[in-house]
């Protein structure tokens, strides 16, 4: 089974990584699902039991049953029968979850790729872009990091530039940086991790003790 990496956050939460090398039907054993009919693309046939599967690890992980993912109407994934938030990323060939008894939660993955400099202008303020400069794997985190705000705040009508703030930060191989949701004047600190690899970039909600 290529998971990749399952890194704790404490007794109630976890992220974990999933390199996918296996063929759908395997997935689909492994996620105990099938693909629904309405996804054709076949990457994302696999992304999707990947990520299945990989969150039926977490659950596990916490000593719980897994028996499946719903989703509300904002397309936020949440757990059928437990409390833990959860938070899906797909960057093939990787896939990404992250679990938590207590806090939502958001995760992204990405490769780092070129394409991050003509979109990266579009989401970032002009603070972030001078930080970011022109190190591509710092624009990457960026990216990721507002992502998972995006996913820890769940709803749509977000415009990444203003309402999505990632302080400052030294870029290193494994570190942690400020974010803010800040919609409907109540702005909302949250701490996040990233780890850098030269795979890929990840950024998770940082919820340990």
């Amino acid at each position: 089974m290529p998971l990749s990496k399952i890194e704790t956050m404490g007794p109630h939460g976890a992220w974990g990584l999933w390199f996918i090398s296996e063929e759908e039907p395997d997935l689909s054993y492994l996620s105990y699902e099938s693909c629904p009919d309405d996804i054709v693309h076949p990457q994302k046939r696999l992304e999707y039991l990947a990520g299945r599967a990989l969150i039926k690890t977490l659950v596990e992980e916490m000593h719980l049953t897994y028996e499946g993912i719903r989703k509300d109407e904002f397309g936020k994934p949440s757990l059928k029968t437990h409390p833990h938030a959860i938070s899906l990323s797909h960057s093939y060939p990787y896939v990404a979850a992250q679990i938590d008894r207590h806090v939502p939660v958001g995760i992204d993955v990405e490769q780092v790729k070129e394409k991050l400099r003509l979109v990266g202008p579009r989401i970032l303020s002009p603070g972030e872009v001078r930080d970011a400069g022109d190190n591509l794997v710092k624009l990457c985190i960026y990216w990721c990091a507002k992502e998972a705000l995006y996913k820890i705040h769940g709803k749509r009508n977000l415009l990444f530039g203003d309402h999505l703030k990632i302080q400052p930060f030294p870029l290193e191989e494994r570190g942690s940086l400020r974010g803010m949701i800040d919609v409907e004047n109540s702005p909302r600190s949250v701490l996040l991790g990233y780890h850098v690899t030269k795979e890929y970039v990840v950024v998770f909600t940082d919820t340990r003790p």
